[in-house]
C-alpha cells in the first residue's frame, strides 16, 4: 500500500523459516525465497542510525532532506522480528525516521513502537503470532487459493510468484483471476523485481 514512497530498506540477517517451492516443515510451499541470509555484521543502534543517515544522504546525491520530511525505514529480512527491539525503534524514531516492518508473522511484535506493519505469512495460519497489521501480503503461485488470514489487517494483497527474477505469466494470470473473484484483495506485484532494483 505504500508503494512509491521513499523508503530505505534495512535488511536483517537470519530467518526462522526456509521458503521453498515444495511444502515442508518450515515452508507452506509455492515459491523459493530469494533472500541471502548468511552475510551481515553486528551493529549497535547508533551505528544503524548513522548508516541510515549516510545511505539516505548518498541516495540524495549529498543533498539534505527537508526538515519536515520523515523518511521511511523498512525493517526487513530474513525475519527482522528476531532482532528488532524497542531500543532500536526508539533510536530510529529519535533520528526522525518512520518505521515500517515486513515480517513473516511468526513472532509477535507486541510492545514495539512501529508506524506500519506488513505481515507476509510463510507458515500455516494457526502458526501466525502477529494478529494485527496494517496490511497482509501473500505470494501466490498458479493454483494457490486466496488465503484466509489469521492476522487482521486493513489491506489485503497478493503478489504473483516469480521464477527467480522472471515473471511467471501463469501466476500473474491466476492472481488476476483471484482478485476478480475477491474484490476485497488487491494485486501487489513485486516492483523491485520487475525493475531490477536491489
Amino acid at each position: 500500500m505504500r508503494a512509491g514512497e521513499m523508503s530505505l530498506f534495512l535488511r536483517f540477517t537470519g530467518c526462522n523459516l526456509r521458503c521453498a517451492k515444495e511444502e515442508g516443515p518450515k515452508s507452506i510451499g509455492g515459491f523459493d525465497c530469494d533472500t541471502e541470509f548468511e552475510s551481515g555484521r553486528s551493529m549497535t543502534a547508533e551505528e544503524v542510525v548513522a548508516w541510515c543517515r549516510e545511505t539516505l544522504a548518498a541516495g540524495m546525491g549529498g543533498e539534505e532532506l527537508p526538515e519536515d520530511h520523515r523518511p521511511w525505514i523498512v525493517l526487513t529480512g530474513g525475519e527482522p522480528a528476531l532482532q528488532v527491539d524497542a531500543a532500536l525503534c526508539d533510536a530510529l524514531h529519535a533520528a526522525g525516521f518512520r518505521l515500517a516492518i515486513e515480517t513473516n508473522g511468526s513472532i509477535s511484535l507486541d510492545g514495539l513502537p512501529l508506524d506500519w506493519i506488513t505481515v507476509s505469512p510463510k507458515v500455516a495460519e494457526h502458526a501466525v503470532r502477529q494478529r494485527v497489521a496494517d496490511e497482509v501480503k501473500y505470494v501466490r503461485g498458479h493454483g494457490q487459493a486466496i488465503p484466509r488470514p489469521a492476522c487482521e489487517a486493513r489491506h489485503k494483497l497478493i503478489s504473483p510468484a516469480f521464477d527467480g527474477l522472471a515473471t511467471d505469466p501463469r501466476a500473474v494470470a491466476w492472481c488476476f483471476e483471484l482478485i476478480k473473484r475477491h474484490p476485497d484483495w488487491r494485486l501487489s506485484p513485486q516492483h523491485h523485481k520487475l525493475w531490477g532494483v536491489r
